[in-house]
């Protein structure tokens, strides 16, 4: 059985103090969370250590937003993967639709940039998802199966299931719109269809699927209760302690034994 992700993208948001204020009092409202879903706190760069710190030794998982696929070098304002394992991070994530809208990360950059962090033990959260443009002209299923074939391009099986995927449709993030439970889990059976087709079955059985996109403690059950659909990559709503607690503890619920 898949063991559910519940993380939270905090963006640009909080100062180290601020984050190590977060995570000590998100770590107090985790304290009776049974751990049948893992949780990953995704802070801005200069917070990762501060907030390793205030997690250590509680289970809650370390993410960073973004990472540059070589080892070192003259690449002002990037930072490697080595330095994300060494601040703590277990996870990391990658191709998010603001890099891609804002910094202009393709499908490729992405697949150089997942590789590299899995021969360095991260794993990937790697983002997909279509614009509102493209969901209106119906091509959704071309638009997201190209960029999961394009991230995970030459991956074997066992990369595939090593790494995570999550579905945020574009016109949903930020946006307080969510995709229905019908349509999140419909888009989320083809990604999974997708990765069978490249890499077998038993490695689409095996990858983690997450949905993002207002992500809220109302929403979570009914998209956590999908059957293919495998936790959720929460943005705003992980900014507050007390409200991604609340959809932890939805998730939690339906995934309960």
């Amino acid at each position: 059985m898949r063991r559910p992700l519940i993380a939270g993208n905090w963006k640009m948001y909080k100062t180290p103090a601020e984050a190590a204020a977060f995570a000590a009092a998100f770590r107090e409202a985790a304290a009776g969370f049974a751990g049948t879903a893992e949780v990953a706190l995704c802070p801005a760069f200069p917070a990762l250590v501060d907030v390793s710190r205030a997690l250590a030794g509680s289970g809650i998982a370390l993410g960073a937003q973004n990472m540059f696929w070589a080892p070192e070098g003259a690449y002002t304002g990037e930072v490697s993967a080595a330095m994300l394992r060494d601040a703590g991070c277990r996870y990391v994530i990658l191709g998010h639709s603001e890099r891609r809208q804002y910094f202009g990360e393709t499908d490729e950059g992405v697949n150089r940039k997942a590789a590299v962090a899995l021969e360095n033990g991260l794993i990937p959260i790697v983002c997909v998802g279509e614009t509102l443009e493209q969901r209106e002209a119906g091509v959704t299923e071309n638009v997201v199966t190209g960029q999961v074939r394009g991230c995970l391009a030459e991956f074997g099986g066992v990369k595939i299931a090593g790494l995570v995927i999550a579905y945020e449709p574009v016109w949903a993030i930020g946006t307080g719109r969510t995709a229905s439970e019908k349509d999140a889990q419909e888009v989320i059976g083809l990604i999974r269809r997708t990765v069978e087709e490249l890499s077998g079955a038993q490695a689409a059985a095996a990858v983690r699927i997450l949905y993002g996109g207002s992500v809220k403690p109302e929403n979570t059950a009914g998209l956590m209760r999908q059957p293919d659909i495998d936790g959720a990559l929460v943005g705003g709503a992980s900014l507050d302690p007390a409200v991604f607690a609340r959809i932890v503890g939805a998730a939690e619920e339906v995934y309960r034994p």
